[in-house]
């Protein structure tokens, strides 16, 4: 099993694949340099394996490298924000934060 993950700006949203197979997908609205994460979601033959966090994980990578700021609408997308802030809450706007209930700055 090779899981890698790609934008797929045609569909707005972010996919990973196992082998060949779409294993799953984060759906994002860009508006200006926002990039609202709108859903996450496994398909079912994935489910258990960790590959929605590496989904994020490296959709929120990609979007560090292309200079957005990150709108967590999705649960899931905000979840790993919330659980890894050392690294991913510098992405959300500080003015934005408090709407998705994430700390203002980082914690130790």
């Amino acid at each position: 099993m090779t899981a890698s993950t790609s934008d797929n700006p045609a569909e707005n949203r972010y996919e990973i694949h196992d082998d060949d197979r779409l294993a799953g997908f984060s759906e994002y609205r860009i508006n200006g340099r926002r990039i609202a994460f709108t859903h996450t979601e496994t398909l079912p033959d994935f489910a258990g394996r960790g590959l929605a966090r590496q989904l994020v994980a490296e959709a929120l990578e990609d979007v560090r490298r292309r200079g957005l700021d990150v709108l967590p609408f999705c649960p899931y997308v905000r979840k790993v924000i919330a659980r890894h802030p050392e690294v991913y809450l510098s992405l959300v706007p500080e003015e934005d934060r408090d709407r998705f209930r994430l700390p203002r700055t980082r914690t130790a």
